[in-house]
């Protein structure tokens, strides 16, 4: 595990040690946490980006060729 020294102005300092009291956790575990997210978060934006370029038009409107054409059932609207 590694150690790092964060900078916070004391507003925000205040507000995740609220945080983190409201939910029952460290600031450390809380602000892992957060950063874990939204690591994941742009890592998703990153592989989305990156299967859309290796995307194929025709590929998709063959595929869409094959669904029917059917009207939605009833809870589906």
């Amino acid at each position: 595990m590694s150690t790092i020294s964060l900078r916070l102005p004391e507003s925000l300092h205040r507000r995740v040690r609220e945080l983190a009291k409201a939910e029952d956790v460290s600031i450390n575990q809380l602000i892992t946490t957060a950063l874990a997210e939204k690591m994941a978060a742009l890592m998703t934006v990153d592989y989305l980006e990156e299967r859309a370029a290796r995307g194929e038009r025709g590929a998709f409107e063959r595929a869409m060729a094959q669904v029917r054409d059917s009207e939605p059932d009833e809870g589906d609207v």
